[in-house]
């Protein structure tokens, strides 16, 4: 187990929440979906043994909410099998090293998510001109520099596997970020989404703090390739999932998942690509 992990120097609490702060949902049998503050996680598992994974990892200094959520869910002193990332943005990886430390399991992320994983890259500047509400323009303050996990951050197998989440499938879903990803399970069409798309307006202020329910492309301020997020959420809604989870918002289920994923990739243009923005094209 490598001591020497460390988040970026721009780590830091982030003073936003939402009503649904602090609260879970079963979405399926094995699949519950918990929100810190403005971000989900996900424990995928049967809630009666203590064979689980975690998928992200919340906001900054948001590690104790989260083994408590855990240990409500599995049992005191449970912990996962492993850690899956979707990505490595700030709201998604906020308390993994203290988790890692305390549960001392691996990380798994796309391959070209690494560098931000490791300490080698920064993430692009969030744009505040975005087209969006308020949380677009306090994004500045959103933390960008990379988390170093050492070697406890490990490439998603190349065959699409995921490791310890039997019947699930990683599908490379860039655009948000150009190693994130989606997990799906063909038997039931569960998706965990990750940010590749979202249930929830996440730029506006308003729609956060509410949490109301509208399906909508990837958070705007900090994806940069819209090209790339149109072609994932395109790729996502050709597997007519009949249960989503994302990072943002609330589940999302059978005909009315259906008929939102199908308009919003046959619209992506007009409902998720901002009119303009510096990573506009």
């Amino acid at each position: 187990m490598d001591k020497q992990m460390n988040y970026g120097s721009d780590y830091k609490y982030i003073p936003a929440t939402s009503v649904g702060s602090g609260t879970g949902i079963q979405v399926l049998p094995d699949l519950f979906c918990y929100t810190v503050q403005i971000v989900n996680i996900h424990m995928v598992g049967d809630p009666n043994s203590n064979n689980f994974v975690l998928v992200d990892a919340g906001m900054p200094d948001s590690a104790e909410e989260i083994i408590s959520a855990v240990e409500n869910r599995f049992g005191e002193n449970s912990r996962p099998k492993a850690i899956i990332l979707t990505h490595g943005h700030f709201d998604h990886v906020g308390a993994v090293i203290e988790l890692v430390k305390r549960w001392e399991v691996s990380v798994y992320a796309h391959e070209l998510e690494l560098p931000f994983l490791t300490g080698q890259q920064s993430y692009p500047d969030p744009d505040p001109t975005v087209e969006g509400g308020m949380v677009a323009k306090m994004s500045p303050m959103f933390p960008t520099e990379p988390i170093n996990l050492g070697n406890n951050v490990k490439p998603l197998p190349a065959d699409g596997t995921v490791p310890e989440m039997t019947g699930f499938k990683w599908i490379h879903t860039p655009g948000h970020t150009p190693g994130h990803v989606s997990l799906f399970r063909g038997s039931d069409g569960a998706l965990i989404a990750g940010d590749a798309f979202v249930t929830v307006k996440q730029e506006y202020l308003y729609k956060v703090l509410t949490q109301e329910q509208e399906i909508s492309g990837p958070p705007r301020y900090l994806t940069t390739d819209w090209k790339a997020a149109k072609e994932s959420v395109l790729k996502l809604a050709a597997l007519k999932p009949t249960a989503a989870i994302t990072g943002h918002g609330l589940p999302m289920l059978g005909q009315l998942l259906t008929d939102r994923l199908e308009k919003l990739a046959n619209n992506f243009d007009d409902i998720a690509k901002p009119e303009y923005g510096k990573y506009v094209n």
